[in-house]
């Protein structure tokens, strides 16, 4: 996975398309799109890869939805090919993992990869395991008592149980979790 997209940090997520000329419905978190420079690229993933937008005008609908208009996204099924896709920005000031003050979301953008031999009843040693990404951690969302994260893999958004008896590694230099994944989920 390219370091680009360890660099990034979602901010928003493309609910629908709006209308026939290309205008979507995004949901935005913590920043909203007018704390986003006009010279500021915000990043759509395709097959693994960022690829930058830039805010061309937006309209506030609530607290925390805008109608948006993206550089290149014109039609109705441009928009609608990125309908459901997460929205990164690039990320601001170090990129230490800190979990006490970003809490679990500051593993979006993260590489997700599961040991390849799983489920054959072996106790897995985190040591002599070989592994193969599943794809990229899109979201943390904090359910009370079963909090996920959600991934984007080759077979779509796919969302995970977060549970520390499933995780076996993680490696904050590579931007890398490696997770025991329940047979059945990617």
């Amino acid at each position: 996975m390219s370091d680009a997209v360890h660099n990034l940090l979602q901010i928003a997520q493309v609910l629908k398309s709006n209308g026939t000329d290309g205008e979507l419905v995004m949901s935005f978190r913590e920043i909203g799109p007018e704390e986003i420079g006009q010279n500021e690229p915000v990043f759509i993933i395709f097959d693994g890869l960022p690829v930058p937008f830039f805010i061309e005008s937006f309209s506030r609908r609530g607290t925390k939805k805008a109608i948006v208009r993206l550089t290149g996204i014109c039609s109705q099924e441009d928009a609608e090919e990125i309908a459901g896709k997460p929205v990164f920005m690039q990320s601001c000031g170090n990129d230490e993992l800190d979990i006490s003050k970003d809490g679990f979301a500051a593993l979006v953008g993260w590489t997700l990869s599961a040991p390849v031999n799983e489920g054959d009843g072996s106790e897995i040693l985190e040591d002599e395991i070989e592994v193969e990404e599943v794809g990229t951690i899109t979201d943390y969302l904090d359910i009370p008592n079963n909090p996920c994260i959600e991934a984007e893999t080759e077979k779509g958004m796919v969302m995970i149980p977060f549970h520390e008896d499933l995780i076996i590694s993680v490696d904050p230099e590579n931007h890398e979790i490696i997770m025991d994944i329940p047979s059945g989920l990617i």
